[in-house]
This record gives C-alpha cells, sequence and structure tokens, in this order.
C-alpha cells in the first residue's frame, strides 16, 4: 500500500537544468506537492518551463538564496549540475531547511565532507534521490537478504546501469551541458550511472564501504561526448564479497538491474517490479510487492516528520558519502591503473 499524506510538502526548487525536474513538475501538476519558490537564472529556461507548466511569475527567484528571503518552505528539492549541489546546501542550512539533492551527492569528497558538516551543523535532513530507490524489486531483496527468505551471505553482486547515450536519447541540451562537464558532473558515465550501483551495494552491505576500489573508464565516443568518460566498470572489494558496477553511455538498450549471489540463492531484479531467482535445485518467480514510498516525495515527508529516520536508507547521507568515496576513487583508479584503497 502507498503512502498518501493530506498534507503536501511545501518545496522550493533549486534549478532547472537537470531533466529530472520533470518529474516534481508533474507532481505538483498532480497535486502531490506545492511548489513555492522555483531558483533559476536562466531567463530562456525560465521561459520553457512557465510555458510548459503555465507557471506563474511569482515563483521565480535569480538565486536560492533570494528564494529564501522571501519563502520558507518545508525543503528544496535540487535540480541543478552536481557540482552545484553545495552551494544549495550552504544557502539552507543556515536557515534550517533540509535538502534533498539529484544523485549523486556531489561531485568531489571534499564537497560531500563540507555538506555534511553543514547538515550537521544546523540540524537539518540532507537526502539523496535516486531512481532505483523506488523499485520495488530492489526494496523486496533487500528484505530477503536480510529476512527470514535470505540466501545466505552475500558473495558478489552485480549492477547494470546505462543506456545508450544522453545525447541519444534526447536529454535536453541545458541537461546535456553539463551532465558532459567534467568539473559540472565530476565526470561521465562513471558519475552518471557508477553512482547506482555504489548507492545500492553500500546498502547491501549495511553501510559499509569497500576495502578498496578498482575502475576501468573508457572513452568510445569521443566525437559526441569529447570531455568526459562514457563506460566505466567498478570493482568493490568487501572482506567477504566482491562487487561489479557496469556503468554504461554505450548500450543498445537501457538497463538498471540488480544481481545478487548469496551463500546458498541468487537473486536478479531485473526492473523495478520483477525478480528472478534460483537456489541448488530450482528457477522460480519471486512476486514482487509495491514499495510503500512510490516516489522521493512520500518518503522525504516521512522523514521531515519524524515518522522514519534515514539511517543507511539508500537516500541516507551516510550512504551517500561512501558512494562518493567510491566514485572519486574509481576515477583516481582509472587514472593510474592501480587499485585505491579506502
Amino acid at each position: 500500500m502507498s503512502v498518501i499524506y493530506a498534507q503536501p510538502l511545501k518545496v522550493g526548487v533549486a534549478g532547472l537544468n537537470h531533466d529530472h525536474v520533470h518529474n516534481i513538475m508533474n507532481q505538483f501538476k498532480n497535486g502531490e506537492v506545492i511548489i513555492i519558490g522555483i531558483a533559476e537564472a536562466d531567463e530562456p529556461l525560465v521561459a520553457k518551463y512557465k510555458k510548459a507548466y503555465h507557471l506563474p511569475d511569482s515563483l521565480f527567484y535569480k538565486s536560492v538564496a533570494e528564494m529564501l528571503e522571501h519563502i520558507k518552505p518545508d525543503a528544496v528539492l535540487a535540480y541543478n549540475a552536481i557540482a552545484d549541489h553545495l552551494g544549495v546546501v550552504e544557502a539552507c542550512a543556515p536557515k534550517g531547511i533540509s535538502v534533498m539533492v539529484e544523485k549523486p551527492l556531489a561531485t568531489t569528497v571534499k564537497d560531500a565532507e563540507r555538506m555534511a558538516m553543514l547538515a550537521r551543523q544546523y540540524h537539518i535532513q540532507l537526502l539523496t534521490n535516486y531512481e532505483t530507490t523506488w523499485y520495488s524489486s530492489n526494496q523486496q531483496i533487500y528484505q530477503m537478504v536480510n529476512g527470514q527468505h535470505n540466501i545466505g551471505d552475500i558473495r558478489k553482486m552485480i549492477v547494470h546501469m546505462g543506456h545508450q547515450g544522453p545525447k541519444e536519447i534526447g536529454c535536453s541540451p541545458d541537461f546535456l551541458k553539463w551532465l558532459t562537464d567534467p568539473v559540472k558532473n565530476g565526470g561521465g558515465a562513471v558519475m552518471d550511472f557508477g553512482c547506482y550501483g555504489a548507492n545500492l551495494m553500500t546498502w547491501l552491505m549495511n553501510g559499509k564501504a569497500p576495502i578498496a576500489v578498482t575502475a576501468v573508464l573508457h572513452h568510445i565516443k569521443p566525437a559526441i561526448y569529447p570531455k568526459v568518460d562514457d563506460d566505466a566498470t567498478i570493482l568493490l572489494d568487501y572482506p567477504t564479497s566482491t562487487g561489479i558496477v557496469e556503468a554504461s553511455w554505450n548500450w543498445p538498450y537501457g538497463i538498471k538491474d540488480m544481481e545478487v549471489f548469496g551463500q546458498t540463492g541468487y537473486l536478479h531484479a531485473l526492473n523495478g517490479n520483477a525478480i528472478d531467482a534460483r537456489d541448488t535445485g530450482s528457477y522460480y518467480k519471486v512476486p514482487v510487492k509495491p514499495y510503500i514510498y512510490k516516489d522521493n516525495l512520500p518518503y522525504l515527508a516521512a522523514v521531515l516528520r519524524g515518522e522514519i529516520k534515514p539511517d543507511n536508507d539508500l537516500s541516507s547521507l551516510e550512504n551517500n558519502l561512501i558512494v562518493v568515496r567510491i566514485l572519486e576513487a574509481a576515477k583516481v583508479s582509472a587514472s593510474t591503473g592501480k587499485r585505491v584503497l579506502l
């Protein structure tokens, strides 16, 4: 059963140059959230969204700081370049306003640690939103691994995340401009899709970081993506298990799946709603129960209202600090050709 709140959150939106912002615009249109302010300095981009979603001039401000002089939202949701997440937290935290950013949390460990320091100093929530968090299949695999239907200790995890490429699938020019920038996005496929695997594996490992990270990055399409990698393979070394993250902008179709091999069984989340399973004697389909939270908004509301604590959740600050450490180590490993100890 999904969670439904009679009182939608009142939020501010930081940035419009991330194509995921269409999600919250549709949630707004459907009455699932109340947008009381939007911070965006790009006037053509503002005009585009005003027209597309019939938004009044009164919602718009040039910056997050200016927006927060006029509104008091329950939270601010960031839909801007990853490198700009820090600025959003720096504006919101001293005012006691919680923040949810789109994945990943930050481009560098330095930025992530400053964001975490501000969140702790001012006692705000700092959460990260991933599409795969709301996959009922992933949530059910986590419950099975940690519950009575467990498959024993995890021995190997494999996460495939990717598609044909952001330009190839039609991402907007405003999105592509920073998504393919080594500073604004921190990298290419390694950041865009590598973060999903790092996030899921940190969760399955109950918040433990790997011992070491080894990575290979490829630049297969320099004519399309001249500045960043477009294919990444990241190996995470744990004491008794291994994680393999395969992230790519070079695949013939889009895929977001996860395989988990345990001592006594195997689970494969093929997509958000289907799980295949095997043990030593049989192959079977696992009935998937809908996850209680269908997307980020009811989860965010529950956290802000103290109904749940993020702890090691996929959106949690603790998990995503480790994710950024893994991604930074992956880039170092790829550039040096060496295994990087965490």
